[in-house]
């Protein structure tokens, strides 16, 4: 069997469903795999995804690779008989030859023979920012949006994936952008120097923004789940740019810096009549690991405190 990319974890949703869009395009037939439940310590969560189409591709996975090659052979199984299947690994699983080593217990739900139409809605809502309910009615049919008390054989809700919007310059900028694209992160730099902004571009790490002067900044598109960080220290820039993101929808903003540099912004920004609630949700000195004094670890760290609150965040919502 192939994945969709060799180097493709293909974790969010929406990145399952534009590898299986694909699949459907060149006219093969698609399976999707979803984890419906789990007990103990499994490793993915309800509502995960894999694509398998009919000619062995796939993307996603469902466990740590403990029962992931059964489970593709299982949906193509159901891709060969059009019917759906339940499947249940490690406590109480009928498959007592696979075993999962935490313990627990991961139950599946295989759908077979997903119209391409119904695959391009899916990725189009989350492609689009949108959050996205859907449920696997008793029929197998695939619904979004499902009535609250429909019929249902498993319900769940996705969220757009995780952006991040780094204004900065130098190694930390560059380390931090790495990061987060090897992570699969929505990437959107904003570079005033002409060397950082050659370097990603040639790198083909995210979307890159040359900036040119503070008070004619191009217009963003932050929204609930897009996190915003200031890899530099210039007064020059500093005002705009923060005044920029605490006027949009972000959820995380950060700038780097130590706590004096930080300190230091603060009066500057309220001296610029910046209102006390707006500078309290600048988080600073960035990094869920305090004083780190090279790029990479520094990257680290940022990343760190982003998933953080964002986890923090959809729990809410859950």
């Amino acid at each position: 069997m192939r994945s969709a990319s060799p180097l493709a974890t293909h974790e969010h949703p929406q990145d399952v469903l534009g590898a299986a869009l694909g699949f459907a395009k060149s006219g093969a037939e698609v399976a999707l795999v979803i984890v419906t439940a789990t007990e103990g310590g499994a490793v993915r969560t309800p509502g995960a995804l894999m694509a398998v189409s009919r000619r062995g591709d796939f993307a996603g996975y469902v466990s740590g690779g403990c029962i992931d090659a059964d489970v593709r052979l299982n949906a193509m199984e159901a891709l060969n008989s059009g019917q759906l299947r339940k499947l249940r690994y490690g406590a109480g699983s009928p498959f007592l030859d696979i075993r999962l080593p935490c313990g627990g217990a991961v139950e599946i739900l295989i759908v077979p023979n997903v119209t391409l139409e119904t695959i391009a809605g899916m990725h189009e809502r989350l492609d689009n920012r949108k959050t996205m309910r859907f449920a696997v009615l008793a029929a197998g049919d695939i619904q979004l949006d499902v009535a609250p008390g429909e019929a249902h054989l498993f319900q769940t809700v996705y969220y757009p994936k995780l952006s991040l919007r780094i204004a900065g310059r130098g190694a930390d900028c560059i380390a931090l952008a790495r990061l987060a694209s090897a992570s699969g992160l929505n990437l959107h730099l904003q570079l005033p120097d002409e060397a950082d902004f050659e370097a990603v571009r040639t790198a083909g790490i995210g979307r890159a923004e040359r900036l040119t002067t503070p008070c004619s900044l191009a217009p963003v598109e932050d929204d609930s789940s897009t996190a915003f960080v200031l890899m530099f220290h210039d007064a020059h820039w500093e005002a705009a740019l923060l005044k920029q993101a605490l006027g949009g929808s972000a959820f995380f903003i950060g700038a780097v810096g130590s706590a004096k540099t930080h300190a230091k912004r603060c009066e500057s920004l309220r001296a610029a009549g910046m209102s006390k609630r707006d500078i309290q949700r600048i988080r600073g000195p960035v990094g869920l690991v305090p004083s780190m004094r090279d790029a990479s670890m520094l990257a680290i760290s940022t990343l760190a405190e982003i998933v953080d609150a964002f986890h923090t965040k959809e729990a809410v919502h859950v």
